[in-house]
């Protein structure tokens, strides 16, 4: 898995549980939670962040609403998280961090010690890629008409682009299969990808 961020924790003034309503907002706390799930950003730093919502209605309270101080950067500050009704204001203070794939809200409380009451933990999902398709077509060099082409088609999430993905990937599965290159001396010194001379 290639290395993200997400939100890892919400805390909602006046909501005990995730199962709570809050007066003066449309949406429910699970739907709130749904939609913080599906906020994009980048944290430029390896420490964990504190982010803060504090919005007053009447509004439609999006992601970009979320404030946090320069390591963090919003990627998709449309995406809707809760409608905000006139003399109600909604507050919420976040926590987000950097890590790999998926980490489930229990693994997230259990990372947290003493976590306090009101403070609910939340499904995390660092990855950057959305989506991969991958094509092989035939394809002529030259004379020889053998040959595949490999098209790669790659949606991230803004936090990467396709060409850095399609980078570290190849470089994380380089490493992974150095230890079988590594056991055989003959295969180290072998040469495989050889430029050949066109005639």
């Amino acid at each position: 898995s290639l290395p993200g961020a997400a939100i890892t924790s919400v805390q909602i003034d006046s909501v005990l549980h995730e199962f709570s309503t809050i007066e003066g907002v449309v949406e429910d706390v699970t739907q709130i939670i749904l939609n913080l799930k599906k906020v994009s950003l980048k944290i430029e730093s390896d420490e964990d962040k504190t982010l803060e919502i504090n919005v007053a209605g009447p509004a439609n309270v999006t992601a970009g609403d979320i404030m946090g101080d320069g390591d963090v950067v919003i990627l998709n500050p449309e995406l809707p998280i809760c409608t905000v009704a006139e003399g109600t204001t909604f507050h919420a203070v976040l926590t987000a961090d950097t890590g790999r794939g998926y980490t489930s809200a229990d693994e997230n409380k259990a990372r947290k010690v003493d976590m306090p009451i009101g403070v609910l933990p939340i499904d995390s999902i660092y990855t950057p890629i959305e989506r991969v398709n991958y094509q092989v077509e035939n394809t002529r060099v030259g004379q020889r008409d053998d040959y595949d082409k490999l098209t790669l088609d790659i949606w991230t999430d803004g936090s990467i682009t396709p060409s850095e993905a399609t980078s570290l990937s190849a470089k994380i599965l380089t490493e992974h299969l150095a230890i079988f290159v590594n056991l055989n001396d003959q295969a180290k010194e072998t040469e495989i990808m050889v430029e050949k001379e066109e005639t």
